[in-house]
């Protein structure tokens, strides 16, 4: 039997299965990942949310790296993988999906948001800072592409994407129900994702300690690559597709 197919028998076998997926399961949609060579942070400094809050060059750099990225991230089509989480969700063969990725594409894939969890926000809406109040991207992206190069609030507090920073807590809830979920899981499948950013990497080792069967589906290296009971390396967005065929059938 090979990897795939044990996976396969698995995921058939789980009564609740618990996926999380990372950058690499975008790239095959043209959206460059964070940590592989090449990636974005080999070309960008982030820029922490303090640093944003108190200074308006920050806030610059931080638009300038959001305000680009955005024009490709936001034309870019959910791939095959993608396409393959939604149809097992919607016939009931995954029960909770938490994603790393801001891009917006398992939404746009219509994946059922019931059961989506985005634990680092989206690129999709931007926050005022000053007053909270929350609006569609266009709002912000549109005033700094005709040359804002802080796009800002009625209320003159400066957007930024809804999406987590460094130095921002992740959202409280969605963290406990990620976290629950997985202690309850079955099977627990990482997909596109090296494993290294806390604490949503903590998925891995509970899902292990409460008995769960797990897999990884990535080429890179993670910390997990020994514990999991199958390792695949293929391209996740080849590899999610086939998983669909065995478990749902043709």
């Amino acid at each position: 039997m090979t990897g795939l197919d044990e996976l396969a028998a698995l995921w058939r076998q789980a009564r609740r299965v618990v996926v999380l997926t990372g950058a690499g399961l975008s790239t095959a949609s043209g959206i460059p990942d964070f940590r592989s060579p090449g990636g974005r942070w080999e070309r960008y400094r982030p820029v922490p949310l303090p640093e944003f809050l108190a200074d308006e060059d920050a806030r610059e750099r931080y638009w300038r790296y959001k305000g680009e990225t955005w024009q490709l991230i936001g034309t870019a089509l959910p791939n095959a993988g993608h396409r393959a989480l939604t149809d097992l969700a919607v016939a009931g063969r995954l029960h909770l999906l938490v994603t790393q990725n801001v891009d917006g594409l398992h939404e746009r894939s219509g994946f059922p948001c019931e059961r989506l969890v985005t634990i680092h926000g989206t690129d999709s809406e931007v926050e005022c800072m000053a007053c909270h109040r929350r609006a569609e991207r266009a709002v912000a992206q549109e005033a700094w592409e005709a040359g804002t190069a802080v796009p800002r609030c009625p209320c003159g507090g400066p957007w930024k994407p809804a999406t987590i920073s460094f130095g921002q807590v992740l959202v409280e809830a969605d963290l406990a129900r990620a976290l629950r979920e997985t202690a309850a899981s079955d099977l627990f499948v990482a997909a596109g994702t090296s494993l290294v950013v806390g604490p949503v990497n903590e998925m891995f080792p509970i899902a292990a300690r409460a008995g769960a069967r797990t897999a990884i589906l990535t080429a890179s290296e993670t910390p997990y690559d020994a514990a999991a009971d199958v390792k695949l390396d293929e391209p996740v967005e080849m590899v999610l597709p086939a998983l669909r065929e065995r478990v749902l059938g043709p």
